[in-house]
């Protein structure tokens, strides 16, 4: 049986502040996690071996709409948290509606941030909150936008 890992923001800010009363240390990554593939799981692994609990946020179906337009999300966000829910190296996930992470790591203070390698150090939003960013190597062609113009090119 898995776990329900999706919380709120005031749950997981009690989640934590009791965590880093144990001297635990809070990973935060997000994304819209569309199609999920490899690239992801690399992101999410590497996010996980930098502290003790890997938090999630992932964008809603409205926030990615917003950000790469009306054809976009694919899955749902009820399908894509289902699938979140089910990999190990994800402690807790929350879903946020606007474009960026700000609010959401300003409000939850994780310890450290991890990004996809393609996001410029100025462009990391909340980095003035957390002690660290990380910033993992994209696997080379390993991209939703990628795997959608494949199948469209393939079946269209």
């Amino acid at each position: 049986m898995v776990l329900n890992k999706v919380k709120t923001v005031k749950q997981l800010k009690r989640i934590i502040v009791d965590l880093k009363q144990r001297g635990k240390r809070v990973v935060f990554t997000n994304g819209c996690f569309d199609i999920l593939h490899s690239g992801h799981i690399k992101v999410f692994s590497q996010a996980k071996s930098k502290g003790d609990v890997l938090i999630v946020g992932l964008n809603s179906d409205k926030s990615i709409k917003k950000i790469k337009g009306n054809n976009r999300p694919i899955l749902n966000e009820i399908v894509r948290k289902t699938i979140l829910n089910a990999i190990c190296y994800i402690d807790y996930i929350v879903l946020f509606d606007s474009p960026t992470p700000y609010q959401l790591i300003r409000s939850l203070r994780p310890t450290y941030l991890v990004k996809g390698g393609d996001w410029g150090s100025d462009d990391i939003v909340g980095s003035e909150f957390v002690e660290k960013i990380f910033r993992v190597k994209l696997e080379k062609g390993c991209s939703t936008t990628l795997i959608i113009k494949e199948v469209l090119s393939r079946y269209a």
